[in-house]
C-alpha cells in the first residue's frame, strides 16, 4: 500500500469533550476513502483535522500523530499544508467574485501573477472539475449566480487550482439534486487518477459507488476500516452491520 496519510493513536477534543479516540488508519494514494457513520460520530472532526481546519475552533486540541507522507501535519506550516491538502465543504461556497477570480484566487495567493499562466490554470482546473464547457463563455459572471451543482464544481476547481495532493470533501453532495450528485460522483472517479480523495458522506449508497476504502465511525471510535466491498458485504463488526442495514443511526 502506498500511503499518503498515516494516522496513529490520534485523539481530539473540543474543550473537555473527547471527539475522536485513538484513531489508527492509513489513507492510500490515488484512492477514494469514505468516512461514514451517524451524526456526531467524529467523521467530520477527523476530516477537518487532516488540513487543520479545526485549529480555528475554540477549545480544540489533539494528541497523537498524523503524517502527510514524511511530515507531521501538526508541525507543518498551515499555509503549506493547505496548499497540499484542499477542502470542499458541504454547502457550495464560491466567493462573491467572478468564476475566473474564484479559480485564480489560490494561485494568486501563492504568487502567480502572469495572466497567461493564470488563464492556463483556470482552464485546466475547470476542465478537471468537468465544468469548463458550461462556463467557458461566462468566466466574468459572479460565482454565486450559477446553480448549486455548478457552484460545487467551481469549489472543486478552486481546490484543484493550487495543485494539491489530497482533496477533502465534507458531504459535498448533500445540498445537491440527484443529477448534480451523479456529476460530482463521476468527477471524483476521474480525479482519483491524479489526487487522493477523502470524503465524508451520510449517503451509504454514495460510499459504495465512489469509494475504494470505507471507515465506519461511532461515538468517536473508528469501528471498522477496510476495502469498501468488504465493509458493506461482510462487515467484521456487528455495529457496522447494524448501521449499514439501517438497524440504527
Amino acid at each position: 500500500m502506498d500511503n499518503i496519510i498515516t494516522i496513529r493513536d490520534f485523539n481530539s477534543y473540543y474543550g473537555d469533550f473527547h471527539a475522536i479516540k485513538d484513531i489508527n488508519m492509513d489513507v492510500e494514494k490515488n484512492k477514494i476513502t469514505a468516512f461514514i457513520g451517524p451524526s456526531g460520530c467524529g467523521k467530520s472532526t477527523l476530516l477537518k483535522s487532516i488540513n487543520r481546519m479545526n485549529d480555528l475552533v475554540e477549545g480544540f486540541h489533539c494528541k497523537g500523530t498524523m503524517m502527510l507522507e514524511e511530515q507531521e501535519i501538526y508541525k507543518m506550516d498551515v499555509y503549506e499544508l493547505r496548499k497540499r491538502v484542499g477542502m470542499v465543504f458541504q454547502k457550495p461556497n464560491p466567493f462573491p467574485i467572478s468564476i475566473y477570480d474564484n479559480i485564480a484566487y489560490g494561485p494568486r495567493t501563492h504568487g502567480i501573477r502572469k495572466k497567461a499562466e493564470l488563464d492556463e490554470i483556470v482552464e485546466k482546473s475547470l476542465r478537471q472539475a468537468a465544468i469548463w464547457d458550461e462556463v467557458k463563455d461566462q468566466l466574468n459572471k459572479n460565482g454565486l449566480s450559477i446553480s448549486g451543482g455548478q457552484q460545487q464544481r467551481i469549489c472543486i476547481a478552486r481546490a484543484l487550482a493550487v495543485n494539491p495532493e489530497v482533496i477533502l470533501l465534507d458531504e459535498p453532495t448533500s445540498a445537491l439534486d440527484p443529477i448534480s450528485t451523479t456529476k460530482i460522483e463521476d468527477l471524483l472517479n476521474e480525479l482519483k487518477k491524479e489526487y487522493t480523495i477523502v470524503i465524508v458522506t451520510h449517503n451509504m449508497q454514495q460510499a459504495t459507488r465512489v469509494s475504494d476504502y470505507t471507515g465506519f465511525f461511532l461515538l468517536g471510535d473508528l469501528i471498522e476500516y477496510g476495502d469498501t466491498d468488504q465493509v458493506f458485504s461482510i462487515p467484521k463488526d456487528k455495529r457496522t452491520e447494524d448501521y449499514i442495514t439501517g438497524r440504527f443511526g
